[in-house]
């Protein structure tokens, strides 16, 4: 329990460059809240005190802005990077060095039973405002952009962009870091190509009026 604390901390400080004392993160930082009282609903949910487990978890939801359901699996080193909005299904599972931004949802997508929510591997990294919906997976090194909703299964080091996601980076091409400004932009170049052909084809129909209009 406290080599798990302790790591909890460290990643804290290897992620977030505003991070400046262990009494600040301790005292400032709901993600690093969320996790250990979710530490503690989820061993209450184990041994089947489910009623406890979900009025700890519903406290932490009040405190932190993070719902985190009790039933979900998380590995080590897990950061909830400010958090508020972020909500974790019940069948999800989470593995190591896991990053998640503000408004990320883990969710289901209907009132099926069972394995419902998302697995994640080690090392993935969720933007802000992304949804990862159903039972799927993203594998080791994912990285899914910003207001991404993800509805497949991605394979290992893979960035996911878009609405639902596409793969735009695979094995080889991957970025170490999730940076927005260089993703590619699969919607808009479809507007794009879509507007070329526009233009070819506007393009071909004035060809062929001024044929029929010539003497």
């Amino acid at each position: 329990m406290l080599r798990s604390f302790r790591e909890q901390i460290d990643v804290i400080f290897r992620e977030d460059p505003a991070a400046t004392s262990i009494l600040e993160v301790l005292i400032c930082y709901p993600g690093l809240h969320a996790i250990l009282l979710h530490r503690i609903a989820h061993g209450l949910f184990q041994i089947r005190l489910r009623l406890i487990a979900r009025v700890v978890s519903q406290l932490a939801r009040a405190i932190t802005g993070i719902e985190i359901h009790p039933g979900a699996t998380i590995g080590r080193r897990f950061f909830i990077d400010h958090g508020m909005g972020v909500v974790i299904g019940e069948t999800a599972v989470i593995g190591d060095d896991v990053i998640l931004y503000q408004g990320v949802t883990l969710g289901g997508t209907g009132k099926d039973r069972g394995k419902r929510h998302p697995t994640l591997g080690n090392q993935v990294v969720i933007g802000t405002g992304a949804k990862v919906l159903g039972n799927i997976t993203l594998g080791n090194n994912v990285k899914v952009g910003a207001g991404s909703v993800v509805v497949h299964s991605v394979p290992d080091d893979s960035t996911v962009v878009g609405i639902p996601g596409r793969v735009v980076r695979t094995r080889g091409q991957i970025a170490d870091d999730l940076e927005h400004g260089k993703l590619p932009d699969p919607q808009g170049q479809d507007l794009e190509n879509m507007q070329q052909r526009i233009d070819q084809l506007e393009s071909v129909l004035r060809s062929l009026l001024e044929e029929r209009t010539q003497p």
